[in-house]
């Protein structure tokens, strides 16, 4: 991996870079499973609000970490040319997922009709930028001073995809199929969080990949394992290929 602190990062604290990136990625976990003890998912409520306070508070709080350590532009939450390469990059991963998609799980509706809004809202501001302003902003500015930024890109990948594993409103199952799929989206979006130093194109899309996959096209009732494993292992086995392909060739190709 690369060497620590490669391009000359500072930050606007004095704390100790390995404090930091404890603190970075402890400190919002603990407050967000906080919130789920002092305020549980109203189990009566299935709609996707429910879980939406954890999100909140993870968002919350790694955004204010990151502005009294680095600033808006070192978060990633650049625009601009950064912001249509995030875009680009990202669309590539809907465009496969959606794909198959069609091919694998069997649509029974098209539309949720008066929750569709609310769904893509919740989307965007909590499955999408909160947990995106953790991983790939805090965590990920703090691991490329810490470790390297390749580094930095895999383990926020690897959070990114650990959050959507347990906590997201598409992860239908638990099994190794979708564990592998949800990991390598993670770390993907870590790539062209290195390759591009934007989050915000990657908020955009991953919010609409799944408004389309799982509000715009879905099922009436939770889908058939054996639909969503062929899903998750296709799409997987070319998201191999397009990492392969947006893999750094050299550390000038990096934009931390």
């Amino acid at each position: 991996m690369s060497k620590s602190n490669p391009h000359n990062l500072h930050s606007k604290t004095d704390l100790p870079v390995t404090v930091r990136a404890a603190l970075s990625i402890w400190v919002p976990i603990l407050l967000a499973a906080l919130t789920a003890v002092l305020l549980p998912p109203d189990t009566t409520n299935s709609g996707p609000l429910a879980i939406a306070p954890i999100f909140a508070v993870l968002g919350i709080t790694s955004w204010f970490m990151g502005l009294l350590w680095y600033g808006l532009s070192q978060m990633g939450l650049r625009g601009q040319r950064p912001l249509f390469s995030s875009i680009g990059f990202a669309v590539l991963l809907w465009i496969t997922f959606l794909l198959f998609r069609f091919i694998f799980v069997k649509m029974e509706a098209f539309g949720r009709g008066g929750i569709a809004g609310q769904t893509f809202i919740y989307l965007l501001l909590f499955e999408a930028f909160a947990v995106q302003i953790w991983a790939f902003g805090l965590v990920f500015r703090t691991l490329a001073e810490w470790r390297g930024a390749l580094t930095a890109a895999f383990a926020s990948g690897i959070l990114f995809g650990m959050v959507a594993y347990l906590l997201f409103q598409e992860s239908f199952n638990g099994s190794v199929s979708s564990l592998l799929y949800f990991l390598l989206w993670g770390i993907l979006y870590g790539i062209i969080r290195l390759r591009t130093g934007s989050i915000l194109g990657m908020v955009l899309v991953q919010s609409l990949q799944s408004f389309t996959a799982w509000t715009v096209l879905y099922p009436e009732a939770q889908p058939a394992p054996e639909q969503l494993q062929s899903l998750y292992l296709a799409v997987s086995v070319v998201y191999l290929i397009i990492l392969w392909r947006l893999w750094p060739k050299q550390e000038s190709d990096y934009r931390v």
